[in-house]
């Protein structure tokens, strides 16, 4: 399903296999770099996969031989998969190229999807994301994950929230390099079901926060 939101391209992909959305992610992009397509953002699951940005460490990979796809984004490594939803902006950034900016900006879509289920999340120096802050649970614990590429002044890869995703599929990593926090979902720490389905339209209403 595609809609338009703020001038925004949304493309509601359901699931959709972790290399045919890079395929797709890269298409998109060559268009808006060349002015042939609008601001557009992917939204969608993958099949479980793990994939690898440019500052993984040996050390941070899957010890059992599981597959890991090597992409271009900037980061560690992280998983995806049923239960979490991803979003990919393809988005032309206004001249000065600010990346900094544009992460704060999807940290703040973030926070601010999570707040309206209830849950209060916030930024943690120094590392990227969007974080439970410590408390009598645990060590702060990330629930949605940033990981960007900007190459000729547009946008690649994104974003990641976990909804009601199977957490255990990040003890085979060492999720993002960070040994000393936890991975967690909505549905974790609202103690109750929290599903793709129920995210997306709110993810939707949020998006426009990604424009500067």
């Amino acid at each position: 399903m595609t809609t338009t939101i703020s001038g925004l391209t949304v493309v509601d992909a359901g699931v959709v296999d972790y290399l045919a959305a890079w395929d797709e992610q890269r298409r998109r992009h060559e268009a808006v770099v060349a002015g042939e397509e609008p601001d557009t953002v992917l939204l969608l699951e993958h099949p479980s996969v793990y994939t690898a940005g440019k500052r993984t460490e040996p050390w941070d990979r899957p010890v059992d031989g599981t597959p890991v796809v090597d992409v271009d984004r900037g980061g560690k490594i992280t998983w995806h998969g049923p239960g979490q939803l991803v979003g990919y902006p393809i988005l032309r950034l206004p001249d000065p190229v600010d990346v900094v900016a544009y992460v704060r900006r999807t940290e703040q879509l973030l926070i601010d999807v999570c707040a309206e289920f209830g849950l209060a999340t916030d930024r943690i120096e120094g590392r990227s994301g969007v974080w439970v802050p410590q408390d009598d649970r645990g060590p702060a614990r990330k629930v949605a994950a940033i990981g960007i590429r900007v190459s000729r002044g547009v946008t690649q890869h994104g974003f990641s929230i976990n909804c009601d995703c199977d957490l255990t599929a990040f003890d085979r990593i060492v999720p993002c390099g960070i040994r000393d926090a936890g991975v967690t979902s909505l549905t974790a720490e609202l103690g109750r079901p929290v599903t793709v389905a129920d995210v997306l339209p709110v993810v939707h209403r949020h998006l426009p926060t990604l424009l500067p």
